[in-house]
């Protein structure tokens, strides 16, 4: 019998996906799945419920039913790994873009396996233990592209803060400049600065702008949903 139960969490808003984790990881006697979710605003809820060892999770999930926009992740991970320091989150993605790897491991991310990865998927219940362990796991594409000097100076001028607060602009394009300082728990002014900030780096003017540049730069998921 094992000696310890890794419980394992899962953020993907593609039925079939889960379904693949639950027969890669379902058999094993040394992992237990204790949740999944499909939506953004759903995985905090969950991991107050339910705790988790490892948490797979997408990059680009709706927010909920009715904001089908991307869910600002880069703005959860340092909450959640705040909140549970024990928890180790592995990024399973199909986005193969360096700046957004980057800031997903500079967010938290204990690893970085892309979808199409099919060694690394089937040898998931390996990587979920290494990442358990407090190891840390990329794809090889992934690896070769962190490795890379950026074509892009600007990925590295935009502060962690920042592009955290252009990931919230993303997800909620309606929202105050009061509503999105609240949810990363500083004042308006300082939302307003980070965000003023980050327009003069990008050459842009406006949320919207900054947005589809993050976009561009591939700081954010470049796909819709």
């Amino acid at each position: 019998m094992p000696s310890r139960t890794i419980r394992i969490a899962i953020l993907d808003d593609h039925p079939g996906i889960i379904d693949g984790y639950r027969y890669r990881l379902g058999e094993e006697p040394d992992l237990e799945i204790v949740g999944t979710a499909g939506y953004g605003e759903e995985l905090e809820p969950l991991l107050a419920e339910r705790s988790a060892d490892v948490l797979l999770l997408d990059v680009q999930v709706p927010t909920s039913p009715e904001n089908v926009n991307p869910y600002p992740i880069l703005h959860l991970l340092p909450r959640l790994l705040q909140r549970y320091p024990e928890m180790n989150v592995l990024v399973i993605s199909m986005h193969a873009q360096r700046a957004l790897i980057q800031a997903s491991m500079e967010a938290g991310a204990s690893g970085y396996v892309l979808k199409d990865d099919q060694a690394a998927i089937r040898e998931l219940a390996a990587v979920v233990r290494t990442v358990a362990d407090g190891g840390v796991y990329l794809s090889q594409i992934a690896n070769q592209l962190l490795r890379k000097r950026p074509t892009d100076e600007l990925n590295q001028a935009l502060s962690a803060r920042q592009v955290e607060a252009i990931s919230l602009c993303a997800a909620y394009p309606d929202a105050s400049t009061a509503e999105l300082a609240d949810k990363m728990s500083i004042a308006g002014s300082t939302l307003r600065n980070l965000l003023s900030g980050a327009y003069l780096k990008l050459e842009v003017r406006s949320r919207g702008a900054a947005v589809a540049r993050a976009h561009q730069m591939g700081l954010l998921p470049k796909d819709t949903l």
